[in-house]
């Protein structure tokens, strides 16, 4: 409302002078003028024009302004906003009274200060009679459950809107926010508006002691009665080293149990090796005693859901020389039930391939035959006469790129798999071969491999259950006396292994090197001597390396499928926020690939919000039935997934485990900085909870705001400014009427 209403003029000592100077100045010619013309009427006009013009120039130069003052139509407000995210349940707040008593959890300290009669005496009139009207507000996010996040940035955004008299806001909070914009931002506006922000720390700055279990990557599915690894990682906050019992549990009751040594303020990373005995669905769950010293125990489990299932690997083995590598390798995929070998062998000194139990008289020559297979091997064999044909070649790559087929790449001494680089095979090498040796290198004195830092972290190349250990092990592995031409290794290629003595311009001679090419997996291996690696102790680390090759390399193909359908994905434990690549090969009735088709995965969350992927094929000319799609899940947890296709009727269904950690993280320390940051930017202050009663103190001594003024600049209005060019217009035509000009 207007309070009260007047005009004003900025009257300077030059201004004053200049304006009575002009107007008396133009009384004298005014009058001289109408002396000249004997008093004549129109001259009369004329002057009265000319004095008016002189006089509204004058009042100009004094800048009149025409003011009116408001008043605030409501009573000054206090806004108290109060954390409600999850990371207010952190137990950290120690009494300064009582260091010794337990913790108690940020949202109890300020529970007092969310109530309105710790406000009360803001609320009741003060010595000058003014009274605030206090409102108690919670704060989190926007989003779906909103105590998963804090948007602190949000909560002080475009409060003066919201409260026409707003005096100051109360913010009490862990200064833990994780969504939104940085929070200075919506603080600067609160300071051009004059409102000061008092922060109310809840929580400590420095982390308790503590051991939280913060990962468990368990993969999406094990084989019964086959070693799994479940990798886990522990971190502490601790001042010293603490040897602690972990324990891995099935839902069906099975348990692992070990002791660690967590090492001070770092983090444990390991692995169980559960050899599960069942085949179904079960969750694991992976947990720490609570230790002496330890604050909180609400982080020290966590969960993981994993599928056990029968194994049933078919390996495909295209050799063409009976070496002692193809023999050993081939001897002992046959003896493990849990693996379907067939072999190919062209062997250079027969008319025919060779046969027996589990061979084939001749390379698979139709689609579906080829794509059954889960891997691949191609020993010393290429493009040629009683060897593999261009078409051959065309359709292995079409299994690996679209049915995510696995690829082992072992030449030999004869130097054929070169002609592959003449075929479409040649992308799929991760490696160069010299075309000035392609029969390779001898060694007299059996040489070793080096295993490369990304080597000793492999799951192809874990000989033994510890990286040092497992060093140690291929250190002490017998030796090769051949190796591959290799020059150096392609961009987008993992070397696993090199020559431990020789090297090229390029470095170390690559030995053992892995790549992706599009849904499969490839593996070149540039010697064939690890049948030797069975002396002294048989199939020991000879089987158990190429038997993690082989399941390695079908791991995508076997997530989840069907006769008709199959899905596989990337990552294979994706996180919240991260994109998760779908891919589905689907099959006609008759078992041909389909090249065009209405394939959708359907995926429920675990708070049973439901999304539907469409997968295109790649394209039009796609043979190999390949669909893909896109999906970015924002839930931890399982999710539960069905595929359907709807020209074969076919429909599958699984589970994808969605991991990450919690934008809302329990028990990590307070976040004072941007606390402070906002209470500097708007002139507040930042104090404890314990210490919250000086805030009203202070809010007590803020002065009133000034009442509001709004200013008519009539000296800058256009109008003013087109009335007197109207009127300059005027003289002028009227001195051309008389005959003055």
């Amino acid at each position: 409302m207007i309070d009260s209403q007047w005009f004003s003029v900025s009257l300077t000592p030059l201004m004053t002078v200049f304006g009575i100077a002009l107007v008396i100045a133009g009384a004298i010619v005014s009058g001289i003028a109408l002396k000249r013309t004997g008093f004549k009427r129109s001259q009369c006009v004329l002057e009265a024009l000319r004095f008016l013009l002189i006089c509204a120039v004058a009042l100009v130069a004094c800048q009149p302004e025409w003011l009116q003052q408001f008043l605030p139509k409501s009573e000054p407000t206090l806004l108290v906003l109060w954390d409600q995210s999850n990371s207010m349940t952190t137990e950290d707040v120690v009494s300064p009274d009582q260091p010794a008593a337990a913790a108690i959890s940020r949202s109890e300290a300020i529970a007092k200060l969310t109530q309105s009669d710790f406000w009360e005496p803001l609320s009741q009139a003060s010595q000058d009679g003014e009274r605030l009207n206090v409102v108690i507000e919670p704060f989190s996010s926007k989003l779906d459950d909103a105590r998963k996040g804090t948007d602190i940035n949000d909560a002080l955004s475009g409060l003066e809107q919201r409260y026409d008299n707003l005096r100051a806001v109360v913010l009490m909070s862990d200064g833990n926010w994780n969504v939104g914009g940085v929070p200075t931002e919506s603080a600067t506006e609160l300071r051009m508006k004059d409102v000061p922000v008092f922060a109310i720390q809840a929580g400590s700055e420095e982390a308790l002691p503590d051991l939280e279990v913060i990962s468990l990557d368990a993969p999406t599915f094990g084989v019964v009665d086959k070693p799994t690894r479940i990798p886990f990682s522990i971190n502490s906050t601790m001042a010293r080293e603490v040897p602690v019992s972990v324990s891995l549990t099935s839902s069906d009751g099975e348990r692992l149990q070990e002791t660690f040594t967590v090492p001070a303020n770092g983090t444990l990373q390991s692995a169980f090796v559960w050899r599960p005995k069942k085949v179904g669905e079960f969750e694991l769950e992976l947990k720490c005693p609570l230790v002496a010293d330890e604050r909180i125990e609400k982080n020290n489990s966590l969960k993981a859901p994993i599928s056990i299932r029968k194994e049933s690997l078919k390996v495909l083995i295209v050799e063409s020389f009976p070496r002692w590598e193809y023999r050993y390798l081939r001897n002992a995929l046959v003896r493990d039930p849990s693996v379907d070998v067939n072999s190919i062998l062209f062997h250079p000194s027969l008319k025919k391939v060779g046969g027996g139990k589990g061979y084939l008289k001749e390379f698979p020559g139709k689609d579906e035959d080829l794509l059954k297979y889960d891997v691949i091997l191609l020993g010393d064999v290429g493009v040629g006469k009683d060897q593999l044909s261009l078409e051959d070649c065309t359709r292995i790559k079409g299994v690996v790129e679209n049915q995510a087929t696995g690829l082992i790449l072992m030449p030999g001494f004869g130097g054929r798999q070169l002609s592959l680089f003449e075929s479409d095979l040649r992308p799929l090498f991760p490696i160069i071969f010299d075309t000035h040796q392609p029969k390779g290198w001898g060694n007299r004195v059996p040489a070793k491999f080096q295993l490369t830092e990304a080597g000793m972290g492999s799951l192809l190349t874990k000989l033994a259950d510890s990286v040092e250990a497992n060093d140690q092990v291929w250190r002490s592995l017998p030796g090769f006396q051949w190796y591959a031409p290799v020059l150096r290794t392609k961009v987008g290629s993992e070397v696993l292994a090199v020559h431990a003595t020789e090297s090229n311009d390029n470095g170390r001679i690559p030995l053992l090197v892995t790549k992706t090419f599009g849904a499969g997996k490839i593996l070149f291996m540039g010697t064939d001597g690890a049948w030797r690696w069975r002396e002294g102790v048989e199939d020991k680390y000879h089987y158990r390396f190429w038997g993690q090759v082989a399941r390695w390399m079908a791991y995508q193909r076997n997530m989840a499928g069907g006769d008709a359908l199959r899905l596989f994905y990337s990552p294979d434990r994706p996180k919240t926020g991260q994109t998760l690549t779908l891919n589905a090969n689907a099959m006609s009735v008759s078992g041909e690939p389909l090249q065009s088709g209405n394939v959708t995965v359907q995926i429920v969350a675990p708070s049973g919000n439901t999304n539907s992927v469409k997968l295109t094929a790649e394209s039009s000319e796609d043979q190999w039935g390949l669909f893909s799609g896109f999906f970015v899940p924002e839930e931890n947890g399982p999710h539960r997934v069905t595929v359907s296709c709807e020209e074969s009727g076919a429909q599958i269904q699984t589970s994808i485990s969605v991991q990450g950690l919690e934008r809302e993280q329990v028990g990590k320390p307070a976040e004072a900085t941007s606390l402070r940051e906002i209470a500097l930017v708007t002139r507040g202050e930042l104090v404890t909870a314990d210490k919250a009663a000086s805030v009203i103190d202070s809010i007590r001594k803020l002065k009133s705001p000034e009442a509001q003024v709004k200013r008519l600049r009539i000296w800058a209005s256009p109008v003013l400014a087109g009335v007197i060019l109207c009127l300059l217009s005027c003289f002028w035509i009227g001195r051309k009427l008389v005959g003055l000009i």
